[in-house]
């Protein structure tokens, strides 16, 4: 490009053709931005409840430069609001995206990451300032951030309407990008989604699609594991809702409802919902079709998303961003053996493995060891069943820098700013504090942007030495096997195939000293803590 064309492109913004027409983004400062771009019809009328339709398409050259509509969602709390930002963007047209380009044009052959968002899959959006896509199009890579329906309007289960619209609505825009993406200075071949919790939840049920394969080349799943949630409980949801509302359970009833009251109903029966202590929720449920079995089971199986690279990871401390604002981490040490006794039902596990975490954490409170069980039973042990199913091709990390703010430590969602090295704007700050290290910031986002190039995030890949490469204060380093007793996942898995042998009446009860011993030697067998560069 000459130097009067890039000016001239400067004033009038970069245009790329997609497949239902031409877009003009804007540069901002050397990078392409185009934002806002359909990729579906929107979501409502006669296409409420239903799954994407192509949108329609226009001519001459359609404006990409604000953020475009967000999804339908409640507000978080104020005590959540006060960490996590959420903007709001209002109109019809939800089903959009966003994409940052150091190169517009074809045959410039980039990689390409594509950004799903978390929040539970009732809020957030592309819109959210931690999730600009400038530091991975300054590095060389094409950065795509996806709108996806939520909630009731994304994840509710009726029985006049097909399960997972959102979920299908990732896949469209999946698809958009395989097709588009080449014109914006992307290869098609070489595609990376990466998301966080509920994000990271949707991409391993995408892995698994019989309709997304070969879509996809490499994966990071960040907090999430690939699941599917139980009907029932996703049935409950919707029909907590109906009653409330007074109408049939039905997607034909619901689409009848003042959309401001839905989502206030949706919040109201949602609010005791947690990722620790569970309750109704909306989620992605097996639906025979674009989910025909649970997605890890697939995984592990190796049947499906044969060749994709996979990243894997957690936070050291996820279960704090869950308990500490609004002051339920207090509420869960007052109620002690209760909270304790709630927690072996969600993990389905016997009073082994309580006592096997006291022993790796004495004088812990309830909270904390509720917080850490939950967390290894929901999240890391599936994430690290999934990268012992694909030796030489998962990498797996820990993040465990805390956050400035009291009580915090390494909580949910704290890497992202990290990841996309936005740490100096005030939207990470709400979580970080004040102060969060850059050189943490490059050596993550650096990791990242490797592994989308060329499947390569800068340590060795995942064997029987269970190799994590742990982000925290000071330089990275990779520690193998069970890093020291702050990390119990090996620990309740020796628990848990105790409390089975229980079950079937094998070994007589264990005393504590007894309980130690099992620990200990489960760790032994893991492998000891040795550091690497």
């Amino acid at each position: 490009m000459t130097a009067m064309t890039a000016q001239t492109a400067e004033r009038t913004g970069p245009v790329v053709g997609t497949p239902y027409g031409a877009v003009r983004g804007r540069y901002e400062n050397g990078i392409a931005v185009f934002r806002g771009i359909p990729y579906a019809a929107p979501p409502f009328g006669p296409h409420r409840f239903r799954p994407p339709v192509p949108p329609e398409p226009w001519t001459g050259v359609r404006d990409a430069l604000d953020f475009g509509p967000t999804a339908p969602k409640p507000p978080y709390s104020e005590a959540f609001a006060a960490l996590l930002s959420d903007p709001v963007v209002p109109g019809d047209d939800c089903l959009n995206l966003n994409v940052w380009t150091p190169e517009p044009g074809r045959g410039a052959r980039l990689p390409v990451m594509v950004w799903l968002h978390g929040g539970a899959l009732t809020r957030g959006s592309s819109a959210v300032p931690v999730y600009d896509g400038h530091a991975f199009a300054r590095d060389g890579v094409v950065m795509v951030s996806v709108n996806y329906r939520l909630g009731v309007e994304g994840y509710g289960l009726f029985p006049d309407a097909p399960a997972n619209p959102g979920l299908r609505d990732q896949l469209a825009a999946l698809r958009w990008v395989h097709e588009s993406i080449a014109a914006f200075g992307g290869d098609p071949d070489r595609i990376t989604l990466f998301g966080q919790s509920a994000g990271a939840i949707s991409i391993g049920a995408l892995l698994a699609a019989p309709q997304a394969q070969g879509l996809v080349r490499r994966a990071v799943l960040q907090s999430g594991p690939p699941e599917a949630f139980d009907r029932d409980k996703v049935r409950r949801m919707v029909r907590r809702m109906a009653t409330r509302l007074k109408i049939p359970a039905t997607a034909e009833a619901f689409a009848a409802v003042d959309r401001e009251l839905l989502l206030r109903t949706q919040a109201d029966v949602g609010r005791l919902s947690s990722p620790v202590l569970g309750g109704p929720t909306f989620g992605i449920v097996i639906d025979g079709e674009l989910v025909p079995r649970d997605p890890l089971e697939a995984l592990v199986d190796g049947e499906v998303a044969q060749g994709v690279d996979l990243m894997l990871g957690w936070t050291r401390d996820e279960y704090r961003l869950w308990l500490v604002p609004g002051g339920l981490h207090e509420r869960v040490d007052r109620l002690g053996a209760v909270a304790l006794a709630g927690a072996m039902a969600r993990c389905h596990c016997g009073v082994e493995v309580p006592r096997g975490y006291r022993t790796l954490h004495p004088g812990a409170g309830a909270a904390e060891t509720v917080g850490q069980l939950v967390t290894d039973h929901l999240l890391r042990y599936p994430l690290h069943r999934l990268a012992d199913a694909r030796p030489g091709t998962a990498h797996v990390y820990e993040f465990a820098w805390p956050s400035n703010l009291p009580g915090l430590g390494s909580c949910h969602a704290l890497e992202l700013g990290f990841v996309f090295d936005t740490g100096d704007i005030p939207e990470s700050a709400k979580l970080a504090g004040q102060g969060a290290p850059q050189s943490l910031a490059d050596a993550m986002h650096g990791a990242w942007v490797r592994f989308a190039v060329d499947g390569d995030p800068g340590w060795q890949p995942w064997d029987d030495t269970h190799p994590v490469r742990i982000f925290g204060e000071g330089e990275p380093y990779v520690v193998h096997g069970a890093r020291d007793p702050e990390f119990a996942l090996w620990a309740t898995d020796a628990m848990a195939k105790d409390t089975a042998a229980r079950a079937e009446d094998t070994p007589p009860a264990r005393s504590a000293t007894e309980l130690r011993s099992v620990v200990r030697r489960r760790l032994r067998r893991t492998g000891d803590v040795r550091r690497s560069s």
